[in-house]
């Protein structure tokens, strides 16, 4: 029931989501922009509101696949964690058992993740005119879908090329998601009154806010190094890994560049991680009342 329950909540998540992540990955890769509204202005004029839903076809089927896979994960990974460590399941686990088990799932989520990422990044960053009369002489980009992204870069740059930036994508989400649900479980600890064993949904909304904002706001300076390195292939080939991509960014544009996009991540990261843990929550205890 956690992979159904999570499968759910993320692919809602996506809806509320999706239209500032556009505007996130643009402006960590591409350094004509001079904020968040310039951004938003400057996509909405040349693309219209298409501009901002670029790529979502495939991150609606993939986020709930992947949101499935890591709440289950988690879970199954936190209730091996405390039988080996406490002989049984049924004992509430420890902060240090929650963030490696937050770990392990990031690690196992970079396998399921990477080329729906990179084919995410790249139709984002993807530019094109809307169409109009006067417009209609355009050439066809480069990417006419998902689908047709991820086909482009197997054949030109290798099955390697579906996985590239997966050394910060591996970064990024460890120790994000070892955040992620650390943060959720202490938040729905503190304000759940004694006596009671679940949160209320004030609680969960609350908590399930929180995690996302602080998850994303120790993930972006490896988020911001990720999209580089994956629309490193478009038109330039400037970094050589992690490192130098690191070094290289830091050298042109100062540390500043490594939390471009934060305040964006963690507006974005609120509503959008609601969304998934009072779905989670309201699904995992309809199941429960259902199975009485």
């Amino acid at each position: 029931m956690d992979f159904i329950a999570g499968a759910i909540g993320g692919g809602l998540s996506v809806a509320v989501g999706y239209p500032l992540d556009t505007i996130k990955v643009r402006i960590q890769t591409e350094r004509s922009y001079t904020g968040i509204w310039h951004c938003i202005r400057e996509t909405y004029k040349a693309e219209k509101a298409w501009g901002f839903y670029k790529g979502m076809s495939l991150s609606v089927s993939t986020v709930s696949l992947v949101s499935s896979c890591s709440f289950g994960a988690y879970r199954n990974f936190l209730y091996n964690i405390c039988r080996l460590r406490y002989g049984t399941s049924d004992v509430k686990p420890s902060k240090v058992d929650i963030s490696v088990a937050g770990c392990a799932t990031g690690a196992v989520r970079v396998v399921l993740i990477s080329p729906t990422e990179i084919a995410k990044v790249r139709m984002q960053t993807q530019k094109q005119s809307h169409y109009s009369v006067t417009a209609s002489h355009l050439s066809k980009p480069k990417y006419q879908g998902p689908v047709h992204c991820l086909r482009m870069i197997a054949k030109e740059e290798g099955f390697g090329g579906l996985y590239k930036g997966c050394s910060a994508l591996l970064c990024r989400d460890c120790h994000s998601f070892a955040t992620y649900f650390l943060t959720y479980n202490i938040l729905c600890d503190w304000f759940t009154p004694a006596g009671k064993d679940k949160p209320d949904i004030l609680t969960v909304l609350i908590s399930g806010g929180s995690a996302g904002v602080f998850g994303w706001a120790v993930a972006t300076p490896m988020d911001v190094i990720k999209s580089r390195m994956q629309v490193d292939n478009l038109g330039q080939h400037k970094y050589r890994g992690l490192i130098h991509c690191i070094r290289v960014s830091v050298k042109e544009e100062g540390i500043r560049v490594l939390f471009k996009g934060l305040g964006l991540n963690c507006i974005r990261a609120f509503p959008v991680n609601m969304v998934v843990f009072v779905t989670y929550e309201a699904i995992m205890r309809l199941a429960e009342d259902l199975m009485k």
